[in-house]
């Protein structure tokens, strides 16, 4: 079973097309990384998935039902653009006022319980205008996370987070789905943290899904190069050139594409007066492969 499974969705404000014939699917149980450009498509997704706006047409399906339906509706839960909380009030009251809000039995236990998964039990006395913007974050998951919802759409979650605050919520993350049998919807800009714990990937442009792909997938479709340096880059680039098709100039290294094997250009180099410094053998990561993506969509 899915736990989205989206059909030629379509909505528009004022004429123009947010979402145009959108197709989606997120299996259950994945971290779902959801990638676009600003304007893209992302937020109007989420907010439609989450009932925030009504579609102009097509399906919505949230495991195996429409989207409109009270049982699947209480088993939705969303942090999109800020986590709504009262500043002068701490993190306890005001997941105690969602809990209430959502009519939940045993508001105490539950919040107990969504403090521990987002590491936040020992600050539920803290007021929210206090915390740091990584606890308010996480802060909103908690809320997001109260009722126990089978599926948990978070909107650029980790966006202006620290180096400690991202690796924080990539454990929180895998922890919902891993131990809590939680399936997340995640958008970000922060492509290499969100390759860390994205299970699945889908890639939406002008309102359009241009690709969905498994971590796995995208292990197999991203190139290979070989990264090195030597004293004279341009004269070694030009060198390389003669036998290898794609050689590029990247920063401070060289990229020989889809070559695997470090003793032939090592070789060639050295056969032709260069001298090698450093080598190593890689693959493009998620961001270059999205960018070599949109380039090839632009053409």
């Amino acid at each position: 079973m899915n736990a989205i499974e989206i059909r030629n969705l379509s909505k528009s404000f004022r004429g123009l097309y947010a979402l145009d014939g959108l197709n989606m699917t997120v299996p259950v149980g994945a971290i779902y990384g959801f990638i676009g450009e600003n304007g893209s498509g992302k937020s109007t997704t989420e907010k439609l998935i989450c009932g925030h706006l009504v579609p102009d047409g097509g399906e919505i399906k949230l495991f195996g039902k429409n989207y409109t339906d009270p049982g699947v509706r209480v088993r939705v839960g969303a942090l999109i653009e800020n986590a709504g909380c009262f500043p002068g009030s701490s993190v306890y009251h005001n997941l105690r006022m969602q809990a209430i809000n959502l009519n939940l039995e045993k508001p105490d236990e539950e919040i107990q319980r969504v403090l521990k998964i987002v590491r936040m039990e020992d600050n539920a006395q803290l007021k929210f205008k206090k915390c740091s913007l990584g606890m308010k974050q996480r802060v909103g998951i908690a809320m997001a996370l109260l009722g126990d919802p089978a599926l948990l759409i978070l909107d650029e979650p980790i966006n202006g987070l620290d180096a400690d605050g991202m690796r924080l919520m990539r454990e929180i993350l895998v922890d919902i789905t891993k131990n809590y049998g939680c399936t997340v919807l995640i958008s970000s800009h922060l492509l290499g943290e969100l390759e860390k714990i994205a299970t699945h990937y889908g890639i939406i442009r002008q309102g359009k899904m241009i690709m969905e792909m498994t971590a796995k997938e995208l292990e197999g479709r991203a190139r290979v190069f070989v990264s090195l340096k030597t004293k004279d880059m341009d004269g070694a680039k030009t060198v390389l050139k003669q036998k290898f098709q794609d050689v590029r100039r990247e920063e401070d290294y060289l990229r020989v594409y889809d070559v695997e094997d470090t003793e032939s250009i090592v070789e060639h180099l050295i056969k032709n007066g260069h001298v090698v410094s450093e080598i190593h053998k890689n693959k493009i990561g998620l961001e270059e492969y999205y960018i070599e993506l949109m380039s090839q969509k632009e053409g």
